[in-house]
């Protein structure tokens, strides 16, 4: 039997506790310490983020701000969720050290290629959605638009329609990983979600009816991906061995046990 590591060693329940606040600070901390960076440029981070609908907006329109203290705090707002965005990879990495010491050798080898994919994936989420959908949602509204009416959106409900499909799309991309860890912990196979298929395509399009804004452009600018990576879900899936044949082979080698832990 392998000899537990120095970093694994039993811990009583107040240490556990102890560590948990700590690494909830840190998140707290890097969060605030990437909004102080970026307060200075709030005002730049929103012209940025509004360029894919301004672009589009009728010759000598504006963005307009329906509340007295809009044109400072939906700015400032936005600052605040990029800073949760881009502390990301500092929050999943302390949720990576405070779970890692509780888990296999074989465990930690698949948990740190899924925790970067996880954080990759939503990036790229998040980029399809201001460089690829946005374009097309925004230039179909300014081209519905009806005679007589001059398109000119409110900065904070702008705001919250884009922050919106940031996340649907952001979590949509995670659907790689989540089949991945469903096929590994054996709660299902990759026949079984094979057979599955037509009712995870109709399931696609109603997440995507429901995440996004109430137009069949988007939902289908979701829905698709969706399903695409979905199927990239299924190929990586069918080379991922189980988890519980990993610890049977664990348990007949015994040279893989868990670090031991204590109440």
């Amino acid at each position: 039997m392998s000899k537990i590591p120095e970093n694994d060693q039993p811990m009583p329940l107040v240490s556990h506790l102890t560590e948990l606040r700590t690494r909830l600070l840190r998140c707290v901390a890097a969060i605030f310490i990437i909004f102080a960076g970026l307060f200075s440029f709030t005002q730049q981070i929103y012209t940025f983020v509004s360029t894919p609908l301004r672009q589009y907006l009728p010759v000598g329109a504006t963005m307009i701000a329906t509340d007295v203290s809009s044109p400072f705090l939906t700015p400032l707002k936005l600052t605040m969720m990029v800073s949760l965005f881009l502390a990301i990879p500092v929050i999943l990495h302390q949720i990576w050290g405070f779970i890692a010491p509780g888990l296999y050798k074989h465990e930690k080898r698949i948990a740190v290629p899924l925790l970067v994919s996880s954080i990759l994936l939503f990036y790229c989420g998040m980029a399809f959605a201001y460089f690829l959908v946005f374009p097309l949602i925004f230039k179909f509204f300014a081209a519905a638009t009806p005679a007589g009416v001059e398109m000119m959106t409110d900065i904070t409900s702008y705001l919250d329609f884009v922050m919106t499909l940031f996340f649907a799309f952001g979590v949509a991309f995670e659907i790689p990983v989540a089949v991945v860890l469903l096929v590994w912990i054996g709660v299902v196979d990759v026949k079984a979600l094979k057979k599955m298929r037509p009712y995870v395509i109709i399931g696609c399009f109603v997440v995507g009816m429901i995440l996004t804004p109430p137009d069949i452009f988007s939902q289908t600018l979701l829905a698709v991906p969706m399903w695409m990576l979905f199927e990239i879900g299924l190929l990586f899936g069918g080379l991922i061995k189980k988890r519980g044949d990993h610890e049977e082979s664990a348990d007949n080698d015994g040279n893989d046990q868990p670090p031991a832990t204590q109440p």
